[in-house]
């Protein structure tokens, strides 16, 4: 079922596979949209009921014209949707909101699976390469060169259609977005509360800062599991889509 939820001062596209089984709730990265999941979708249907959308300005939903967070959309998409707790998955960003909701309503969360999480508050080098062509590049909106920054950033490990549509998504996306994003309460300091089960996948060829992130995430929740995949850059769901749909299926087996 593909839908339109209304969220405060907007709306989010958003596709709910309604089927039988566990819950799954899929957050998108900053550098993609929710078509990034479709390779897992595939390889879970008829297993699990499937909950993706796209976040304010990314692809089929609008961009936002007043304040929000993500935290507070995720959570109104589990009201709309009255979906019970979840195998809640965040790659890169989305893994960001994703230990957001653990933290603040566990309840909703039956397991974390975080792909190359980051997190906004987690103290990011200023002067790493990456933000500051970034910087430079989106003062400019220059999309041609924010999609070139994209891919040998997040993506050395295949320049394919899939992948290349994804990033320049994503900067039409960023470059089209209002500041209107406000940030989600702190959670770095609070990683430690996390008590649901949780695992941690990380590309070997994903961007340094993102690698020391993820890995500093996982040395904070007590009893989360890391996997590292060596051939793998960031784009998770495209590159490793089989171990990622069999680790969520491990997870909706678990108790919850």
């Amino acid at each position: 079922m593909e839908l339109m939820v209304p969220v405060d001062g907007g709306e989010l596209y958003t596709e709910d596979t309604q089927s039988q089984g566990f819950p799954v709730v899929l957050l998108h990265p900053g550098w993609g949209d929710s078509r990034i999941w479709q390779p897992v979708v595939d390889l879970l249907a008829g297993r699990a009921r499937i909950i993706r959308y796209d976040v304010r300005g990314y692809h089929r939903s609008p961009a936002s014209a007043v304040p929000f967070t993500q935290l507070g959309d995720l959570r109104a998409i589990l009201d709309q949707l009255a979906v019970p707790p979840a195998v809640v998955v965040g790659h890169s960003g989305g893994g960001g909101t994703a230990i957001g909701l653990a933290l603040a309503d566990p309840g909703r969360v039956r397991s974390l699976l975080l792909l190359a999480p980051g997190l906004p508050d987690y103290p990011w080098p200023a002067d790493d390469p990456f933000f500051v062509q970034f910087g430079a590049l989106f003062a400019d909106g220059d999309h041609e060169g924010l999609t070139a920054l994209g891919m040998r950033t997040w993506a050395p490990a295949a320049d394919d259609p899939t992948t290349r549509e994804q990033i320049g998504s994503a900067v039409t996306a960023l470059l089209n977005q209002p500041a209107n994003e406000l940030p989600d309460p702190p959670a770095f300091d609070r990683l430690a509360e996390i008590a649901v089960p949780s695992t941690l996948m990380i590309g070997g060829r994903d961007h340094p800062a993102v690698v020391e992130c993820a890995n500093t995430i996982a040395a904070r929740i007590r009893g989360s599991r890391t996997l590292t995949f060596p051939e793998a850059d960031h784009m998770l769901p495209l590159r490793i889509p089989e171990v990622v749909a069999d680790h969520i299926a491990r997870h909706g087996s678990g108790p919850g």
